[in-house]
């Protein structure tokens, strides 16, 4: 099983935190994000591992270095430009040697959302992307039909819905948690998009743009799972909480 985390964020709204510190080396209980995220796609059965570093790439790789998480962990330098979550995959992918998933993960999602069952559903839909999904509140959402395939994209008020002209009606509006599960046949699908968009852009965007001709599905975990967006300073607060209460 393949991995990559996106560890390449500049962190912005943990500031001051990391005018110092890439935001992948945050602490948590004691451990960056970053060594907590390895370990957490390691015992899903990631063996091959790629980080992308931009802010502060050269502490991102030493700690890498220092640090032995049993499997390969390589380093996606991005440092002489951004590529942001789609293009950041695209550089990524000819790290990867062999044809298996690949299974993305956010460095400043704290959760313990069930991967095996997520990984597990994506090898057995045989769709192209499989996303993390559940109602927590965002101020936009991705439209999900009734099979849990992926139609669109709106902001929670429904002022803006993408594909344009789309009809929401019985489309289920749900918020994506920054954890998915890809399979290599997107890789053509990215590069096409990358010739017209540019080769820095959202993987959002990208799965809102082919979600009417590639099957992205949405995984909704049937049982209760903590998650965390520690990029924010009150869930930072909130998930060193958690963890200092045993929760994760």
């Amino acid at each position: 099983m393949n991995a990559l985390i996106f560890a390449a964020g500049l962190g912005t709204r943990l500031r001051p935190l990391t005018d110092s510190c890439p935001k992948a080396l945050v602490e948590v209980g004691g451990e960056p994000m970053l060594g907590r995220v390895i370990s957490r796609v390691v015992a899903a059965g990631a063996d091959r591992i790629v980080v992308n570093v931009h802010h502060f790439p050269d502490m991102v790789a030493d700690y890498l270095r220092r640090t032995d998480f049993g499997v390969d962990v390589l380093v996606s330098d991005e440092r002489d430009c951004l590529l942001d979550t789609g293009g950041g995959l695209l550089k990524a992918m000819p790290l990867f040697d062999n044809d298996e998933p690949i299974l993305l993960h956010n460095a400043d999602i704290l959760t313990d959302s069930p991967l095996g069952g997520q990984i597990g559903a994506h090898r057995a839909s045989g769709a192209d992307a499989t996303l993390l999904v559940d109602l927590r509140e965002s101020s936009r959402r991705l439209l999900f039909d009734g099979s849990m395939r992926m139609r669109g994209w709106a902001r929670a008020d429904f002022s803006e819905v993408r594909p344009s002209g789309l009809d929401t009606s019985g489309l289920e509006p749900l918020a994506f948690g920054g954890v998915h599960v890809v399979s290599r046949s997107v890789e053509p699908l990215l590069e096409e998009y990358a010739l017209v968009h540019g080769r820095a852009f959202s993987i959002t965007d990208f799965y809102v743009a082919v979600c009417g001709r590639s099957v992205i599905r949405g995984f909704r975990p049937a049982g209760i799972y903590r998650w965390y967006d520690i990029g924010r300073q009150t869930s930072l607060a909130a998930a060193r909480t958690a963890v200092g209460a045993g929760l994760l």
